[in-house]
C-alpha cells in the first residue's frame, strides 16, 4: 500500500497517510508499553527501536520517535512495515475494533459544548498536522486536554492552547476562563 509521509511542527513525529482510510473510528494513542497484541500494525511499528508512540486515526498514523532517532533510516524501515501490515490485514485489530472517544452520557452541558467543539473545530485542524487533543475535564473555568500524537511535545502546542484553543472557547463559552495541557 502506498504512503505518503509529511513533517508535523513536531520534529520528532512524522505523520504516515495511506491512500486509504483505515478500519478506525476516533483517534488513539499507543505508547511502548501498551498491551499491543492484538494489533500486528501496531506490533510491527513498536519492533522498530526507537519509535515512542503512535497515534492512530482514520486518515493517518502519527509516529513519535526518541530524541536521539535520526529519521532518515527511521523513515524508509517504518514506511516499508506499515505498508506491509496494511497491504495484509484488512483490519487493524483482531478483535472487534471500539469505538473511541465517546461522548461520556455524564458530561454537563457546558462540557457537551466544549467537546463539541474540540471536535468540530480543533480536532480537524490539529488532524491535519498528524495530532490529535482529547478533553479530559472542565473545573472552575479551566478545560483541561490531552495532546497526543505530533501535538505532544510540540514546541508549538503552548502557543496552540492559549491563543487558539483557549481564545476560541473563550469565545463561544463564556464560563472558560483557562486551557491547560494535562501533566503527566
Amino acid at each position: 500500500m502506498f504512503l505518503r509521509v509529511e513533517e508535523t511542527p513536531n520534529p520528532n513525529t512524522l505523520k504516515f497517510i495511506p491512500e486509504k482510510s483505515l478500519d478506525f473510528k476516533g483517534s488513539k494513542l499507543f505508547t511502548k508499553e501498551d498491551n499491543v497484541q492484538d494489533s500486528d500494525l501496531l506490533k510491527e511499528i513498536f519492533s522498530v527501536s526507537g519509535v515512542v508512540s503512535v497515534l492512530l486515526n482514520a486518515d493517518f498514523i502519527s509516529i513519535s520517535k526518541s530524541e536521539e532517532e535520526d529519521w532518515q533510516a527511521l523513515k524508509t524501515i517504518l514506511t516499508a512495515k506499515i505498508g506491509t501490515s496494511l497491504q495484509k490485514s484488512i483490519s487493524l485489530f483482531k478483535s472487534e475494533a471500539k469505538e473511541i472517544n465517546k461522548l461520556n452520557l455524564k458530561s454537563s452541558p457546558i462540557e457537551k459544548e466544549i467537546i463539541e467543539l474540540l471536535e468540530t473545530k480543533v480536532k480537524p485542524a490539529v488532524a491535519s498536522h498528524g495530532g490529535d487533543i482529547s478533553f479530559h475535564s472542565f473545573k472552575q473555568g479551566v478545560v483541561t486536554l490531552e495532546l497526543k500524537g505530533s501535538c505532544s511535545g510540540c514546541p508549538s502546542s503552548t502557543a496552540t492552547l492559549k491563543m487558539g484553543i483557549e481564545n476560541m472557547l473563550k469565545h463561544y463559552i463564556p464560563d472558560v476562563k483557562e486551557v491547560v495541557e494535562l501533566s503527566n
